[in-house]
């Protein structure tokens, strides 16, 4: 496994300050947030800038795991939805584009929707899926759709559900296991069950359960990444390990996304350690 950051946390932050920075820490790649507000939005992405990333990922020895390109596939306003699947393709376009090694980036995306609305959308929804994932797979890159506490995909049983009904060797799951931490599923319940069909992670810290809870930086909380690796190692995982701060954490007034890297690498490095799991 390796230890990886999104740049979900730096939404003001260049890339040409984020990458060395967090390249100085000693991450091992970068996961690339595309959306609206961020500095790295897709539309700024023209080709002169996509030659720089691949240049300074390759000169920093970093990896690009994944693009986080969070779109709802499950917008009922025409023009939306149609804006929403366009990123998306465009985000498949941009990791077939940003493809060094053999593995192109994962694109990571949440599926809309709210937790009681499955039953009326999940029709819907495998769908809009299997026609990402179609597109997406023509260029070998892997949709990575992330169970979210307060989406239509709220558990492991419904992500699951999704992947054996598209069908598709290029539909995984991007497992962000503090939405399940948050209503009080263990890491024993979860680990084994999704771990398998992971293309990527995201990990934070958290505190109280659901809808009493709030988000925190690794190493703010008291969950126990040293047995969550263990677990992960356990299950057969061998891909990165993504710190993700939160919306809620980066709403402070005194946030520094500078110090929120350092401390979540401080404290994810001395889990790897403490786990006894070499970074490879």
């Amino acid at each position: 496994m390796q230890l990886g950051y999104s740049t979900w946390g730096m939404p003001t932050v260049p890339l040409e300050r984020a990458v060395p920075h967090l390249a100085a820490l000693g991450y091992d790649g970068i996961e690339l947030t595309v959306i609206p507000g961020y500095t790295t939005e897709l539309s700024t992405l023209v080709p002169s800038e996509r030659r720089w990333i691949r240049r300074a990922f390759q000169e920093h020895h970093l990896a690009l795991p994944a693009i986080a390109a969070h779109s709802s596939l499950l917008e009922t306003d025409p023009d939306r939805h149609a804006t929403n699947m366009a990123r998306l393709r465009a985000a498949v376009d941009l990791a077939a584009d940003l493809t060094w090694g053999d593995t192109p980036p994962a694109v990571n995306t949440t599926p809309g929707g709210g937790p009681d609305e499955w039953d009326g959308v999940k029709g819907r929804l495998v769908e809009e899926t299997r026609t990402l994932v179609e597109y997406a797979a023509s260029s070998g890159v892997t949709i990575a759709m992330e169970p979210h506490v307060g989406a239509s995909i709220n558990s492991p049983e419904r992500v699951l559900w999704l992947i054996e009904q598209v069908g598709s060797p290029y539909l995984r799951v991007n497992f962000d296991i503090s939405h399940f931490d948050v209503v009080g599923l263990t890491i024993e319940e979860t680990v084994p069950v999704l771990a398998p069909y992971s293309a990527h992670t995201h990990v934070k810290d958290q505190r109280g359960r659901h809808p009493d809870f709030e988000f925190l930086i690794p190493g703010e909380g008291t969950f126990d990444y040293v047995r969550y690796l263990k677990a992960m190692q356990a299950a057969g995982y061998e891909k990165f390990i993504t710190v993700e701060v939160s919306v809620m954490v980066q709403r402070r007034p005194e946030y520094d996304p500078f110090a929120a890297a350092e401390l979540s690498y401080r404290t994810l490095s001395a889990a790897f350690e403490q786990a006894g799991i070499e970074r490879r």
